[in-house]
């Protein structure tokens, strides 16, 4: 049973058509297509179709997700391997595929990924990538106790920490609507 309902570019206006716009001219449209943020019809692809719902919500969600995507701090690598701890937890196909995609072109291997999308130990030279990866999981698992903590600051220092806290909440965020909305 879906639950999304479509909104087509043609059909939105005001508040809903500034954010169609937001999200398909902004920072996510620029630079090489990794993923399809929009259907042949033009309907917003992923999580960004219910962003729509209630434009004021999605404008926000929009934005913080605009920042931690392309204003933060983490590498793309430690970066994407946190989305993509993310989605291996909520079992989000759409940020998975996305985001898999995105990591490759960041430099994550294929056995890399595999080992992010299975939960394996992963032996990364990078010290801020290793603590990134620790903290996302610990993140996803429900909390970051005093040793988690001790092993990843440093090398991350605190901004970057509430940074990798934001982007972790943040797609949590999308897969739990995602999940919701059958998308």
């Amino acid at each position: 049973m879906t639950r999304k309902h479509p909104f087509r570019p043609a059909d939105l206006d005001g508040d809903r058509l500034a954010l169609y716009r937001a999200i398909t001219e902004g920072p996510r449209a620029q630079g090489p297509r990794l993923f399809d943020l929009v259907s042949d019809d033009g309907v917003l692809l992923g999580p960004f179709n219910e962003f729509l719902l209630r434009p004021a919500l999605g404008d926000a969600l929009q934005r913080v997700g605009a920042a931690v995507r392309y204003q933060g701090a983490l590498s793309g690598r430690a970066r994407e391997m946190a989305i993509l701890v993310v989605a291996a937890h909520w079992d989000s196909a759409f940020e998975r595929t996305a985001h898999e995609a995105v990591g490759r072109a960041a430099g994550l291997t294929d056995a890399e990924l595999a080992a992010i999308a299975g939960g394996a130990p992963l032996d990364l030279d990078d010290p801020a990538e290793a603590a990134a990866l620790r903290l996302a999981r610990a993140l996803v698992a429900g909390d970051v106790d005093d040793a988690t903590w001790a092993a990843c600051v440093p090398p991350l220092d605190r901004e970057t920490v509430f940074e990798l806290t934001t982007l972790v909440g943040y797609y949590a965020t999308l897969a739990l609507q995602m999940r919701v909305f059958r998308v």
